[in-house]
């Protein structure tokens, strides 16, 4: 096999371009990729707990805590003790969060119009409904 027959080549240099492309524009704001995730995971659901964004963003219980601790210290998150679990916190954005949300979605979506400017509006569709088939997420997600 080529490697541009391999998928797993083709997406991985794909992902690592397009990380480092994201990483840049996020820099702007004293921000970097790996906190996207997370600030895009409570721009959906605020109020999940550090577990629930663990496993939402695909990433060990340990490196969320070193994720959530930097967005605290730079007063992006806060995080609240549960009622009925004194070991459990629900993460909620703060109002500097909340305000940085359109800024940064326009960004990724800058980021996105960029690297799919290669292809008509009929192949970028295709494209994003494959990678959404193969990676077994619903469309509407």
């Amino acid at each position: 096999m080529k490697r541009y027959e391999s998928l797993s080549y083709l997406v991985s240099h794909l992902n690592i371009s397009l990380q480092q492309e994201l990483d840049d524009r996020l820099k702007r704001y004293q921000l970097d990729i790996k906190l996207w995730p997370v600030l895009f995971a409570l721009w959906e659901k605020q109020g999940q707990t550090q577990t629930e964004l663990s496993k939402r963003c695909d990433v060990a219980n340990y490196t969320m805590t070193r994720l959530l601790d930097q967005l605290q210290v730079q007063g992006l998150i806060t995080r609240h003790q549960e009622a009925d679990n004194r070991r459990a916190f629900q993460i909620y954005l703060t109002d500097d969060a909340k305000a940085l949300e359109q800024d940064l979605v326009q960004e990724a979506e800058w980021v996105n119009e960029q690297f799919l400017a290669a292809l008509d509006e009929q192949e970028q569709a295709t494209l994003i409904a494959l990678l959404n088939k193969i990676n077994g997420f619903k469309q509407a997600e």
